[in-house]
């Protein structure tokens, strides 16, 4: 499944206990590449999570975009993708916020800007090799 950008729709939103679980290869020679959680499926909807690992700064990403403009950004600390290897990204809405969990470890916990109710489209895209999109 290498068809990125892939979309899953999610019309009820996301609730307080929805996983998303992201599945893929990162390629030799990627840049970077994304996971958004958008409020519409038109271009330049709102996104309440931007989740972008850049191999090509050494960095994580996390943001949001409200109204036309990004939010401050939020780093992780280290990257835990590398070129040329697999990766499992788990998505996990709690209370407050999403956590993101990579491989076998918590890496990050993003506040909630816009509620994960208003979430209609998880889009995954960017330099990777996507194996599989789960949401439960």
């Amino acid at each position: 499944m290498s068809n990125v950008p892939h979309k899953t729709l999610l019309p009820e939103g996301i609730r307080v206990g929805t996983v998303m679980r992201i599945r893929g290869v990162v390629p030799n020679k990627a840049g970077r590449f994304y996971v958004n959680l958008l409020c519409g499926e038109a271009p330049g909807s709102e996104a309440a999570l931007h989740f972008n690992p850049r191999l090509d700064e050494s960095t994580v990403v996390f943001n949001t975009l409200e109204q036309g403009a990004w939010g401050r950004e939020e780093r992780g600390t280290g990257v835990p993708f590398q070129r040329g290897q697999p990766f499992d990204v788990i998505l996990i809405a709690t209370e407050e916020g999403f956590k993101a969990v990579v491989g076998d470890s918590e890496y990050h916990h993003f506040r909630y800007r816009i509620p994960p109710a208003r979430v209609r489209l998880l889009e995954v895209g960017g330099d990777l090799q996507l194996e599989s999109v789960s949401v439960f």
